[in-house]
């Protein structure tokens, strides 16, 4: 179901601007994608804490399975910047179906390494229209760095 940016912006702790600033580089991000095969064209942008916008767009190859989806570009591209858990605020992914496409399933798991599962997730279809899911609601009951022991804590079972 779409949302309204401004319902939007309040819901999720995200100026009008910075929703429109992520929509603008998302959708601008899926024209640079590199899909000779699928032509299924994705972008992605995430804002940082520190207000920075990365984009990301799929890159395929012709050994299908060694493509990089749109998502983990630009998070890999993010944290090659400096950023690390925790310094993402938001992300969007812009694809030229209709309803909008949501991150695949790898994809969800490697946001959940770098951002909180109240993070949005906003998902643009081609006519601009958009869903909002958070990471939790599309990877329930998550696998993260904070369900792996601590080094004390793996010392502790390997002497029982």
């Amino acid at each position: 179901m779409p949302h309204s940016r401004h319902n939007t912006a309040l819901i999720h702790g995200l100026s009008t601007t910075e929703v429109q600033t992520l929509s603008a580089a998302c959708i601008e991000a899926k024209e640079r994608a590199y899909c000779p095969y699928s032509k299924f064209r994705v972008g992605a942008a995430l804002l940082t804490t520190g207000g920075q916008v990365v984009q990301g767009a799929n890159v395929e190859n012709a050994a299908y399975p060694v493509g990089t989806c749109a998502e983990r570009v630009a998070i890999g591209t993010a944290v090659v910047q400096g950023a690390r858990r925790g310094d993402i605020r938001a992300i969007a992914v812009a694809t030229d179906i209709s309803p909008p496409a949501s991150p695949c399933g790898m994809c969800r798991q490697f946001i959940r390494e770098f951002c909180e599962p109240s993070m949005p997730i906003m998902m643009y279809d081609k006519e601009g229209k958009y869903v909002v899911m958070t990471l939790e609601q599309l990877l329930p009951m998550s696998f993260g760095p904070d369900k792996l022991l601590s080094t004390d804590e793996l010392a502790q079972a390997a002497q029982h």
